[in-house]
């Protein structure tokens, strides 16, 4: 359980400091602080409910409380206790309707209104923003939304993630609200509980299904997540009072509302097989049959169906998780180098089979240029030393089609989508923190595509090292190792494992047809 209070002008130990406003004035103007005390006396008012000329009644409890003080914590109380126009203005006592779970918080909400302190836990900060977003508390709103950023990891550990997600975008906390779909989005594949599942509703599972960069192992467990989701509503349908007739309309509504969403031509042709044995497939048959009817038929590679634009699969298939350990001994601009193959084609067309070989380099403490001489037609030059204080990945196509005749009248470009998730670790819990995707045209002319802002460098690196031991740029490559000493001080969010001492991302990358709309291609 957090903690969380207003801080005051002064901290205890300067309550009593007398600062002068003028140094040089002999007859010295003294300021005393002591609001300290004066925030004591006002929280006795709550406490000892002292004068009170007011009472608020919530769920059959009633709470002392003051006018002037309602009136100054809260915009919706001044209008309310203020303004002629409202009946409650001349009241003494006001019931105030509030869902069970504001109610038990209530008492906790009002004591904050004279004392600028409130303990928050995962259980609660969420009817508390919900009380302090009614009546319109803009500081205590601050206070539960940073709480809520902080602990977004916990909370989906807990349970109360989809509820945070949905609360907050229904209410414009966008910031927050992002925050949390990020980590449902890349972490779909988390034991989410049955009664979070059943929580998602709708038009939120809609919004998430229509995102390019979901994270998954392949577009058969999001299916799978879907339909486990539609079976937690089938449970609400069946203790509704609604008639046969209507539960029949509505769940086949929600069923197409949603499996629409599926992208079934990234099944293989054995997974597509096996949907048709479903009972759900069964029971919608004239959807579903139209749906995998297309998907066969791209797997078959038919002309004429327009390519599907894959998510971010996990599958080895698409690509291979680069892990460094020991990061801290890793000497500054080192790189490591990992060689993997993915397949050329989503779909099981003849040769689908082919594969691609990348290299990728990975340059997590910084980028070093050594100086050198450029000698062409014209002379030489000095190209001078660089150094970038940047996290790059390089990804090399090794493609053996660069390698073909150059009359070809075939153009060899490959069209690729790169997903790079980068691991991290909040509150004790792993998870894929952020996400960066590319879409590249790779061709013998353009082999190479640096990718830098992955991670942040300074995020990453500067908490493991002392300020004082940095060195600008190395000297010789003896000095390499050492122009940076490791320390204790911070732990890196971005480090994993028992020592925290593990990095670890995963390289996606997946061909694309030049049909498939994923935006602009970068250009390297």
């Amino acid at each position: 359980m957090s903690y969380l209070s207003v801080p005051t002008q002064a901290t205890p130990v300067e309550a009593m400091i007398m600062k002068p406003d003028q140094p040089n004035d002999p007859n010295e103007d003294l300021e005393v602080d002591n609001s300290k005390s004066v925030l004591h006396k006002i929280a006795n008012l709550y406490a000892e409910q002292l004068m009170s000329d007011l009472t608020l009644e919530v769920g059959g409890v009633g709470f002392p409380a003051h006018r002037l003080i309602l009136c100054a914590s809260s915009e919706v109380f001044q209008v309310m206790l203020m303004n002629r126009e409202w009946s409650e203005w001349s009241e003494s006592r006001i019931i105030l309707q509030e869902t069970p779970s504001a109610a038990t918080v209530f008492p906790h909400f009002l004591k904050y209104f004279y004392t600028g302190q409130i303990k928050i836990s995962h259980e609660t900060v969420l009817p508390v923003l919900s009380l302090a977003d009614k009546y319109n508390v803009k500081d205590l709103v601050t206070l539960c939304l940073e709480y809520m950023k902080q602990h977004i990891a916990k909370a989906a550990k807990r349970g109360q993630l989809i509820a945070w997600m949905q609360y907050t975008g229904a209410c414009g906390h966008n910031d927050v609200a992002k925050t949390c779909q990020n980590f449902v989005k890349w972490n779909l594949e988390w034991v989410w509980s049955d009664a979070e599942l059943a929580s998602l509703d709708g038009e939120t599972l809609v919004q998430l299904l229509q995102q390019d960069d979901l994270v998954l192992h392949n577009e058969m467990s999001l299916y799978q997540f879907v339909e486990r989701w539609l079976h937690m509503q089938r449970e609400k349908y069946d203790t509704s009072d609604l008639s046969k007739v209507e539960v029949k309309m509505h769940w086949e509504s929600l069923v197409v509302a949603v499996f629409s969403h599926i992208r079934f031509p990234m099944m293989c042709p054995k997974q597509l097989a096996k949907l048709l044995l479903c009972p759900l497939t069964q029971d919608h048959k004239e959807f579903f049959m139209e749906k995998m009817a297309v998907a066969m038929r791209y797997q078959a590679g038919t002309s004429g169906v327009s390519g599907v634009t894959p998510r971010l699969y996990t599958d080895d298939t698409w690509g291979s998780v680069l892990a460094v350990e020991h990061y801290q001994l890793l000497p500054c601009y080192h790189t490591r180098t990992f060689i993997f193959s993915t397949r050329a084609s989503t779909a099981d067309v003849p040769n689908g089979d082919k594969l691609t070989e990348w290299t990728v380099d990975l340059y997590p403490k910084g980028v070093w240029f050594r100086k050198s001489l450029l000698i062409d037609w014209a002379g030489t030059y000095d190209v001078p030393e660089v150094v970038l204080r940047t996290v790059r990945i390089s990804i090399t196509c090794q493609s053996s089609v660069f390698s073909g005749p150059e009359n070809s009248t075939t153009e060899p470009d490959i069209r690729v989508k790169i997903g790079i998730l980068v691991w991290g670790v909040q509150k004790g819990v792993e998870h894929v923190t952020s996400v960066v995707t590319r879409v590249h045209r790779f061709s013998p002319q353009n082999r190479v595509l640096n990718i830098d802002g992955a991670l942040d460098f300074d995020e990453l690196n500067t908490p493991l090292y002392s300020p004082a031991s940095r060195s600008p740029r190395p000297e010789s490559s003896s000095q390499k190792t050492s122009s940076l000493e490791a320390t204790d001080a911070t732990e890196s969010c971005h480090l994993l494992g028992p020592n925290k001492d593990q990095l670890r991302i995963q390289v996606i990358i997946l061909p694309l047809t030049n049909t498939c709309r994923v935006g602009p291609d970068s250009i390297g």
